[in-house]
């Protein structure tokens, strides 16, 4: 699976993100793990027509020193259906955009 990876974060790199993150995306069951929605307008071809698999997603890991972000576009509903599919380049510069404001506002260095 194609990710971003934002490696090498100090502890207290690690505890803004966590902040930010936990304020701007949705949480998941797993500590760590937050959701980042895809809007309606970002849907891929498949996506556009699976409405009972939206909302989509893309996963963010936080972990101890690092932050991963998934570039896979994920069904909040179903697990194995045609519209999970790797991110489109618009819904790449989406994930990109958050990322790069989320380091920007919280004067990451990494």
């Amino acid at each position: 699976m194609r990710s971003y990876l934002i490696d090498e974060i100090s502890f207290l790199e690690r505890d803004n993100l966590d902040s930010y993150l936990k304020r701007n995306l949705q949480a998941g069951a797993l500590e760590g793990v937050f959701f980042l929605t895809i809007p309606p307008e970002l849907h891929g071809p498949d996506q556009k027509t699976h409405h009972d698999c939206a909302p989509f997603y893309c996963a963010f890991v936080l972990g101890k020193d690092s932050l991963r972000c998934e570039l896979l576009i994920r069904s909040s509903h179903n697990l194995h259906c045609s519209c999970i599919a790797p991110a489109t380049h618009e819904q790449r510069q989406f994930v990109f955009d958050f990322v790069d404001h989320m380091l920007h506002e919280e004067m990451i260095r990494a």
